[in-house]
């Protein structure tokens, strides 16, 4: 007899995002991501991702989807090392759901503004946050949808209604791509360290060191460059004749070999085709 055998179901990846909003290039610390869905919250989905993205307990962080509210990160070793984490619920249900982080300065500046003028902490931290975002992305909140013609939208992404939250984000996620400059001029997007890595034929060590830090990665005799601008990677990978021209200019000019990388690539037409298309391509 012939079994049958049947197709295994594979697990669909979480869409927790299907409208981006890319403003990772404005002066810190209002260089978000803002990270928006049309479709109906998946509460356990969106809760476990950012409960690992924040390193928040996830109850804490369901409790916070649900009722909103701020989650203040405890003192190491008697120190602060994190500001906070906040949930901002509307309660007409007009507004989508926000989330966004407090760095260490920003959080000191609610705490100062809350004792000083009797205010709640999570209402202090909407101020606080909300004041450092750029222009363009206040006017878009204050308009519905973020302002988005449905028109002309994707239709599973209309179909979705409403924006129903956004993620305000600096961090690099699965759920959202960035883009990474090739040697062969391709742009080639990748989301999340453990994407980036399987690129480049990385460990997810070293391309958590490179994406965090910045600097150079030599990867089978290419180079790999992070340059971190306002907070952000930015990330582009030089053959290994580019990688030898930018060695002969740190050995004659002295240069160092970021700068020596930057002119090669500003040297390169591939390079900068490239380069302008990713400044072309939105939410990048």
């Amino acid at each position: 007899m012939f079994k049958i055998k049947k197709k295994s179901e594979k697990l669909k990846p979480v869409v927790l995002y299907n409208v981006i909003e890319d403003y990772s290039e404005f002066d810190a610390p209002g260089n978000v991501t803002a990270c928006a869905m049309t479709i109906q919250e998946d509460l356990a989905a969106h809760a476990k991702v950012l409960s690992e993205s924040y390193e928040v307990p996830l109850e804490t962080m369901k409790r916070l989807l649900t009722d909103g509210g701020v989650y203040v990160y405890p003192q190491i070793g008697g120190v602060l090392t994190r500001g906070l984490f906040a949930c901002r619920i509307d309660p007409t249900g007009e507004a989508p759901k926000h989330t966004w982080t407090l760095d260490l300065m920003q959080f000191s500046e609610a705490v100062q503004l809350a004792q000083a003028r009797a205010i709640p902490l999570d209402e202090v931290a909407a101020m606080v946050f909300h004041k450092t975002l750029p222009e363009e992305l206040k006017s878009k909140l204050e308009r519905k949808n973020l302002g988005l013609d449905y028109r002309t939208l994707d239709r599973a992404v209309a179909r979705g209604g409403d924006i129903k939250y956004i993620d305000f984000r600096k961090d690099w996620s699965p759920h959202f791509k960035r883009l990474c400059i090739m040697p062969d001029g391709r742009l080639v997007e990748t989301g999340g360290l453990a994407e980036f890595a399987q690129l480049h034929s990385i460990t997810q060590a070293q391309a958590k060191a490179l994406i965090e830090q910045g600097g150079t990665l030599e990867v089978n005799g290419e180079i790999l460059a992070c340059q971190i601008v306002n907070g952000q990677p930015a990330v582009a990978r030089f053959s290994a004749k580019n990688y030898a021209k930018a060695k002969e200019l740190v050995a004659t000019k002295s240069m160092h070999m970021m700068d020596a990388l930057s002119e090669v690539a500003y040297s390169d037409p591939v390079m900068m085709r490239s380069l302008a298309r990713k400044e072309l391509s939105p939410g990048r």
